[in-house]
């Protein structure tokens, strides 16, 4: 299962785990997985659209799913997902 590293905003839904596996042929079947495993997760990832936040990213193997094809983004079985809250400051 792909792994998928939680940043430290969201790891009080995980347990404190900074990284855990979850199951799904792409990300959005990813994030419903994650949201199975850790309820409340993917409301904090998507909006009531079910798109991914603007201030949130995730990667595939450090590339941007903005850039690919978002939540349609395949997954493979050794893939590493990173979610990353964007940091704004001035």
């Amino acid at each position: 299962m792909p792994s998928v590293l939680i940043p430290t905003p969201l790891r009080k839904l995980t347990n404190d785990l900074e990284e855990v596996s979850a199951a799904g042929g792409n990300i959005g079947e990813l994030l419903d997985n994650l949201d199975k495993a850790f309820p409340g997760l993917k409301d904090r990832v998507c909006d009531e659209a079910g798109a991914i936040r603007r201030f949130v990213n995730i990667y595939v193997n450090g590339e941007d799913v903005r850039f690919l094809d978002e939540k349609a983004t395949v997954v493979n079985e050794n893939d590493e997902i990173s979610i990353v809250p964007a940091i704004a400051g001035g």
